[in-house]
């Protein structure tokens, strides 16, 4: 029998279905986020339906294919990604508008057309306006084929047709689907509805045919994927291009893969010729760090490579009541537990003075192998004499005031050899030793922090 059409509510945030709007989601509490959707309600005789029955296999009875990663020469990209692309995954790259997105996806397709067959579906750009960009940025290879067409059936049936290695969509938002399966009306572009279904089939299309799929996603006024949740659980990754106005800097970021690590980060600089990637950020932050008082350097690992960060505080006597406590790139606790640890141990008024403290170049630290660095940086702008010159901080603070080991520490210790420091504070019981040209100060207590700063 004909199936009837009814109009439902959906949350874009749990997905929770209601028959009428309502201001608050009564599953996840969130507010306004409610939608209206289209759904189809099918007449059924009294039985239930009936499907096929399936065969099931024990895991050893199937076939094991190796797949080979696709790499695209940029070293950045395939950090992130794991070591390059897998085939046959479906990937999400989202990030504020301008950020670059489209930039990055025509230059790896670029690279990429060079051993690959490469479809580009550009549903936000007319052809002209690619080509405009292509060639400014040198991306005008003869095996990379475009499509402005957004009609997602299209899209697909091209992809059946003439079965390529690798398909980019950009955005799946701007896509839509010329007939609805079982419904009498089609949502409207970057719906609720169009999203789920958009990429449910891109995803069937990914696994069935083994193509590699990467799609562009806005974001909203939160910094999430715009749509269902739904979208992130379907896709096997999605990578975030965060932005660092200071130096036109772009972090590429994971925050989930289901081909490698989470942790990684690549960086590319912005210019006019596009984005170039930049495998040593050490040396663009170690350009701006300054020998002042309350700014000291730390090593911070992200994925597989350490990062030389450049730590700063200020502190200055409270004329408020409660005095302030402005914190940047670190946890608001952590700062205000390191600063009650030296207050108790070190006899320094920090409860009695305003704290300000920031991570430079944008970052965000977590390792608790800054804790050093942090308290150094306040004692250096308590005392307000600098740290010396060339000096990496490592160790973690316990509530006791006990400074201990960080991990990974070789792996530090080789980039601040590298980048040509002189002394390093660490730990007391810290292994391995230090490498030749750098003096090692060893410490067991926060106490200890005072013989490096002369009260005035």
């Amino acid at each position: 029998m004909l199936q009837k059409a009814k109009q439902c509510f959906s949350c874009t945030n749990c997905q929770h279905t209601s028959g009428k709007w309502q201001g608050n989601c009564p599953e996840c509490g969130q507010w306004n986020t409610f939608v209206e959707e289209c759904v189809t309600a099918a007449h059924t005789t009294g039985k239930a339906a009936r499907g096929p029955i399936l065969e099931l296999r024990p895991l050893n009875q199937i076939a094991q294919h190796e797949l080979k990663r696709i790499t695209t020469h940029c070293g950045e990209w395939d950090r992130v990604l794991g070591g390059g692309l897998m085939p046959g995954s479906f990937i999400m790259l989202t990030g504020d508008p301008g950020i670059g997105k489209s930039t990055l996806l025509l230059q790896i397709a670029h690279q990429l057309a060079h051993k690959q067959s490469v479809f580009y579906f550009s549903s936000e750009e007319s052809l002209a306006q690619v080509r405009a960009r292509a060639q400014r940025i040198g991306a005008m290879h003869e095996q990379l084929l475009f499509s402005d067409s957004s009609d997602l059936d299209a899209i697909i049936a091209t992809a059946l047709a003439q079965k390529p290695a690798i398909i980019i969509v950009d955005s799946i938002q701007n896509c839509y689907l010329t007939a609805a399966a079982n419904t009498l009306s089609t949502p409207a572009p970057g719906s609720i509805g169009q999203l789920r279904e958009a990429g449910f089939r891109l995803m069937r299309l990914a696994k069935e045919e083994n193509i590699t799929i990467i799609a562009t996603g806005h974001i909203t006024k939160e910094g999430v994927i715009a749509g269902p949740k739904t979208l992130e659980h379907m896709v096997d990754a999605v990578f975030y291009l965060q932005g660092e106005d200071k130096w036109d800097t772009r972090m590429l970021r994971a925050v989930k893969n289901r081909f490698g690590s989470i942790n990684e980060l690549g960086f590319f600089h912005m210019d006019e010729n596009g984005l170039k990637e930049i495998p040593d950020i050490n040396e663009h932050v170690l350009q701006e760090a300054s020998c002042s008082p309350g700014a000291a350097l730390i090593s911070y690992t992200e994925g597989s490579r350490p990062l030389l960060l450049e730590v700063q505080a200020l502190t200055i006597p409270s004329k408020l009541g409660i005095p302030q406590r402005v914190i940047t790139g670190a946890d608001h606790k952590h700062v205000v537990l390191i600063a009650a640890i030296l207050e108790k141990y070190v006899q320094v008024k920090l409860s009695m003075h305003d704290i300000f403290f920031k991570v430079s170049g944008g970052f965000k630290i977590k390792e608790s192998s800054a804790d050093l660095g942090i308290a150094l940086a306040l004692l250096s702008s308590y005392f307000q004499q600098a740290l010396p010159a060339r000096c990496l901080a490592l160790g973690e603070i316990s509530l006791t005031g006990t400074i201990k080991p960080v991990n990974h520490f070789t792996v530090h210790m080789h980039e601040a050899q590298k980048f040509g420091f002189k002394q390093l504070f660490v730990a007391k019981n810290q292994s391995p030793t230090t490498a030749s040209g750098i003096a090692r100060v060893s410490l067991g207590h926060v106490y200890e922090l005072l013989s490096l700063f002369q009260p005035s």
